[in-house]
């Protein structure tokens, strides 16, 4: 059986943050008939898919899911259990924004079968979360935690965005401490970025927002895996850090290149080589499943060059590339084409290497992107 992770994007949100690129929308009109039309786009891949592939997570994105009503997100997950081999034991993942959620609606999430809640709480700074634009305050950040604890959820995940302007270390550093005093298993951490089209970025060009430098971004991160990884959090990704064996399982079949098949606006599936992606907008989504039973409107083959610079890509930026593995992938060229460059990176500690596993050092992953560039197919 193949392992492949599932996506569901749930469009709707009461709320368009200024920093958000996500494809959502302030409406709740078609509701009803986005579930229709969800379903009929699981059936047609379920068709072609659905045979020798063990489902070992599902993660519902938005958008703010949570803000659905649980028979709404159970529908969805009964109608995939019935379409795919769904593993007893897999991850469901529910976003979750405080602010629209309480405890009697978690225990509900937890009964229709949600076992990972990820709540979007990017910080604990009022300041801050006026400027986001975020509905909750910090109050409702840490209640929803421990409602979602005290209901039942064992493997809760936060969200928390550095960064930001005028954001110092120590206020960074606040929101860490405030996070690990949460019952939370799994924290992801990212840097406050401009996004075209988002109304942030209008702000900067308008300059009303100054956003700080690159070299600042990379003190507060080294600052967040020194804090995280010192405090029982484990770094597993660039962004993601997690108490023992609470890895997201979601996460780690996008990082170990398994594929993965998505449902929704939007959404980007990657199976057996082959990469499509779905119209964004609601109408066009909908119309689209009506009419040919999916919402394609772009796909593409991978040649094995470009399968080799994602797979060397995706386990650099998690746990490290197992040469051994890489090997019997692509051959043993890879390594003899960038071993002058990775021996230098090792010598300046921007990578270690250890049992054939190449990973990258704090001060590797501040600059892994740059690395990742310089890296020959």
């Amino acid at each position: 059986m193949k392992e492949t992770a599932i996506y569901i994007h749930i469009p709707f949100c009461d709320h368009k943050c200024i920093y958000c690129d996500f494809y959502s929308i302030v409406s709740y009109e078609n509701v009803s008939s986005y579930l229709i039309a969800l379903k009929k786009e699981i059936n047609f891949f379920a068709e072609k898919y659905s045979a020798e592939r063990k489902i070992i997570s599902i993660f519902f994105g938005g958008g703010t899911p949570s803000f659905m009503e649980p028979e709404y997100i159970a529908e969805i997950i009964l109608h995939l259990k019935k379409n795919f081999i769904v593993d007893d034991n897999a991850e469901i993942t529910l976003e979750t924004n405080p602010g629209t959620v309480n405890r009697e609606k978690l225990l509900a999430f937890r009964k229709i079968g949600i076992n990972r809640i990820s709540i979007g709480i990017q910080s604990f700074d009022e300041d801050e979360l006026k400027f986001l634009t975020r509905i909750h305050d910090s109050e409702t950040a840490i209640k929803t935690v421990y409602d979602a604890a005290d209901s039942g959820f064992d493997n809760i995940s936060i969200d928390l965005i550095f960064n930001l302007p005028k954001q110092t270390k120590e206020i960074w550093r606040s929101n860490l401490k405030q996070a690990i005093q949460l019952p939370i298993k799994h924290i992801s951490t990212y840097s406050l970025i401009l996004e075209h089209g988002t109304i942030l970025n209008k702000m900067v060009l308008d300059g009303k927002v100054k956003m700080q430098s690159e070299d600042y971004d990379a003190d507060l991160y080294e600052l967040t895996i020194d804090f995280l990884t010192q405090n029982g959090f484990d770094q597993y990704e660039v962004s993601n850090f997690a108490r023992n064996g609470k890895e997201c399982i979601h996460n780690n079949a996008y990082w170990h290149y398994k594929d993965y098949i998505s449902f929704g606006t939007s959404a980007h599936s990657f199976v057996n080589g082959k990469r499509w992606w779905n119209y964004s907008a609601l109408n066009f989504y909908n119309s689209a499943v009506e009419s040919k039973r999916n919402a394609v409107v772009g796909e593409e083959v991978l040649s094995e060059n470009e399968m080799l610079d994602e797979y060397v890509m995706l386990a650099l930026r998690s746990k490290g590339l197992d040469l051994m593995e890489l090997n019997n992938l692509f051959g043993g060229n890879w390594f003899e084409q960038n071993k002058n460059f990775l021996n230098q990176l090792e010598e300046e500690n921007f990578l270690t290497s250890k049992n054939n596993l190449l990973s990258f050092t704090p001060k590797g992953y501040a600059i892994c992107d740059e690395i990742l560039i310089k890296l020959e197919s």
